[in-house]
């Protein structure tokens, strides 16, 4: 087994794929060749990513469509961080065709693509895990502090207008990495990628800042604020009576696992990442080859989230079915559904509720 130091390579990581280490060349020098990773990749992330894409985009699509045709304004914080949301998810999807694009040919765009591209899918990577964040503590206001929510919910409607606007200026500011540091470079393969090229003056302390940046604030932050305000609801929801607790419950664990499940073997790997560019511990080629192709697909796996999103915070609440229901009735060719079956909405919790007034969860 061939084993490596930092010395042996280039402080270059692929912004589209975020290996565990570096391009490396093969030659007489026995350095580990990571044309094996090239290949999966090439065949692995295309189509995947093109699959998140068509089913992201559509639910989406269908979540700000009926904010904009059925729902004549937003009323309540749940629509505007839901909307914002949605806006997030679409701009992070309209990223990975790019990727798919670098993955299968190599980066064909330009430099200046390449900056936009990678800024765009960070600040909305940033923003749709913050607006989870915000979501869940909206939830905790409207339905632990129910009364006090409904007092004040002209003044909520103003908060959330402008914590959307924290949330998207941070993102901007937190993606600001991504502008300095992304750059079109060719490898010895002769391909092109848009790839992140970190100063190695440094010791590599930057990319190590980036990905702390990274896993605290797209992680382990939203996880955390996630978990305490759940755990309070499912509290509050314990000493309810005349409330359908099951069918709450289990939404909110829907929502936690749908969250951890899809995000922490990814940030998993990412401290991983960190790790070895803080002092290279893992020396041994297969095993770097190993980790760096797990590390594309659990990459893909937290992608999925995106898609999650429109089924976990919109469709499974019953004021959207019913906003869905009148969305496809307004299509030249929809269904039309009797009045009467149409206006009888079976009424049963949700946790994303954007009641303010009862500590009911249907949307």
């Amino acid at each position: 087994m061939e084993q490596f130091t930092t010395s042996d390579y280039e402080a270059d990581t692929f912004n589209s794929t975020d290996e565990l280490f570096t391009e490396y060349d093969s030659g007489p020098s026995g350095l580990c060749d990571r044309q094996l990773v090239r290949q999966f990749n090439k065949s692995f992330e295309p189509p995947l990513y093109w699959i998140i894409f068509v089913i992201g985009a559509l639910g989406n699509l269908l979540v700000v469509s009926i904010f904009t045709t059925v729902r004549n304004r937003l009323k309540t914080m749940t629509d505007v961080y839901l909307l914002n949301l949605a806006i997030a998810d679409l701009l992070f999807l309209g990223t990975l065709p790019f990727w798919s694009t670098n993955a299968s040919q190599g980066w064909v765009f330009s430099d200046v693509i390449c900056k936009g591209v990678s800024a765009v899918y960070k600040i909305n990577f940033f923003a749709s895990m913050l607006l989870l964040t915000c979501i869940s503590v909206d939830r905790y206001i409207a339905i632990v502090h129910a009364t006090e929510a409904h007092n004040h919910k002209n003044k909520r409607m103003l908060y959330s207008k402008i914590t959307c606007a924290f949330v998207w200026v941070a993102s901007c500011l937190l993606a600001l990495p991504e502008f300095i540091f992304a750059k079109v470079k060719t490898f010895s393969s002769q391909s092109n990628s848009c790839v992140m090229v970190y100063s190695v003056l440094d010791n590599n302390q930057t990319k190590v800042l980036v990905l702390a940046l990274q896993i605290c604030v797209g992680f382990l932050l939203p996880l955390l604020v996630i978990v305490i305000c759940y755990s309070v609801i499912i509290r509050k929801l314990m000493q309810a009576r005349s409330f359908e607790k099951h069918k709450a419950l289990k939404v909110i664990f829907a929502v936690v696992a749908a969250f951890v499940l899809s995000q922490l073997p990814y940030n998993g790997y990412l401290i991983i990442e960190a790790a070895q560019a803080n002092n290279a511990t893992i020396t041994d080629c297969d095993v770097m080859l190993s980790l760096d192709m797990a590390g594309q697909i659990v990459k893909a796996l937290a992608y999925t989230h995106c898609c999650l999103n429109p089924i976990l915070y919109v469709f499974i609440g019953v004021r959207f079915r019913r906003d869905l229901l009148s969305l496809i009735q307004r299509l030249p060719c929809g269904i039309k559904l009797p009045e009467n079956k149409f206006q009888q909405v079976p009424k049963r919790p949700s946790v994303m509720s954007d009641t303010d007034t009862t500590p009911v969860f249907s949307l």
